[in-house]
């Protein structure tokens, strides 16, 4: 994964598909551009946070963090997600606490966890997002990714890149990218989620880029999420790290820079469906999106480390002075 992210030799082998890719995709955004296909627009503000690669970049926290944001300025917040992993009988669907991550993904889950605000799953976005207006009667719609589902209209786009930016340049499946990096020009903000201070140089025209960090809050228990304890319950112990998430590599270093002594860190794909088998024996740590999933069959001494992101004020300002400014017009 990391080769072919990187742009290894063996990807030109995929090449005759990259065209192919492209012309499917390049075709479906004249259509909108020019009518053909409409999109639909709701009664609310929509707010994307997408990324032009595939992989987990960082959104989820970025939606919560909004979230949060615009629910303490008093508006009725809605967040939409495509319910990637979901296998629901019917949509649109509210997500409930209660619900299993089987039915309406790990992601939809934890953010009707940690949100307080409602959460809609559906494939068909424009669906879900009237249904977040017109029966849920929210004024703000944030979409965890969608940046490329272009049947839904949408006020602000916002990319959420990590530290393997757009990694070799190419397109699927060559490479990562759903769209050139050209689109990178057209969006209204580039969020860089890094764990340390270095600022990115990615050309990207005029459009504004900020950065963003993960802080760590007190690890908590898989099984009962009331129950915390500080990191120093780690030491000594013989730690085994799991994450099923897009850059596992980052969970793991974030935990080593916390000073957890990792004794194995075990990665899975992102979105994987864990089993009772893959939780070993003894102390563990993973992310909180996989937590959702174990939860029914975690031991006592499995443990996630919850995360907030930290993004700087200038991106919430933005997005207000251009919703102001649409309003107005």
């Amino acid at each position: 994964m990391r080769q072919w992210h990187k742009g290894a030799w063996w990807v030109w082998l995929l090449s005759p598909l990259v065209l192919l890719f492209w012309s499917v995709s390049h075709i479906r955004r004249l259509a909108y551009r020019f009518g053909i296909k409409q999109s639909t627009r709701v009664n609310a503000s929509v707010i994307i946070v997408g990324n032009i690669s595939v992989g987990g970049n960082g959104k989820t926290p970025v939606v919560l963090a909004l979230a949060q944001y615009f629910s303490h300025k008093g508006k009725r917040v809605g967040i939409l997600s495509r319910g990637y992993g979901g296998k629901s009988d019917t949509y649109p669907r509210q997500v409930l606490e209660t619900d299993s991550p089987e039915e309406v993904g790990d992601e939809p889950r934890l953010l009707a966890i940690r949100s307080g605000v409602p959460v809609v799953v559906d494939p068909l976005r424009a669906r879900g997002a009237r249904f977040l207006c017109d029966e849920l009667h929210c004024d703000i719609i944030i979409c965890d990714d969608g940046l490329q589902h272009y049947a839904l209209a949408r006020d602000i786009e916002l990319v959420v890149m990590d530290e393997r930016l757009i990694g070799s340049g190419f397109l699927m499946p060559m490479g990562p990218l759903r769209e050139g990096r050209w689109r990178l020009a057209t969006v209204d903000a580039i969020i860089h989620n890094r764990q340390n201070n270095t600022q990115p140089h990615l050309a990207s025209g005029t459009t504004p880029q900020f950065m963003m960090a993960l802080e760590a809050e007190l690890p908590t228990s898989v099984k009962n999420n009331v129950k915390r304890t500080e990191l120093t319950y780690f030491q000594g112990k013989r730690v085994t790290a799991l994450a099923g998430i897009g850059a596992p590599e980052r969970f793991f270093s974030q935990l080593t820079g916390l000073g957890v002594n990792l004794d194995k860190t075990c990665p899975y794909p992102d979105h994987y469906q864990f089993s009772p088998e893959d939780i070993p024996s003894g102390t563990v740590l993973m992310t909180e999106k996989d937590a959702v999933k174990v939860a029914g069959f975690a031991h006592d001494d499995c443990w996630f480390l919850p995360v907030t992101a930290k993004i700087d004020d200038a991106v919430f300002t933005l997005i207000e002075n251009k919703l102001n400014m649409a309003h107005r017009t």
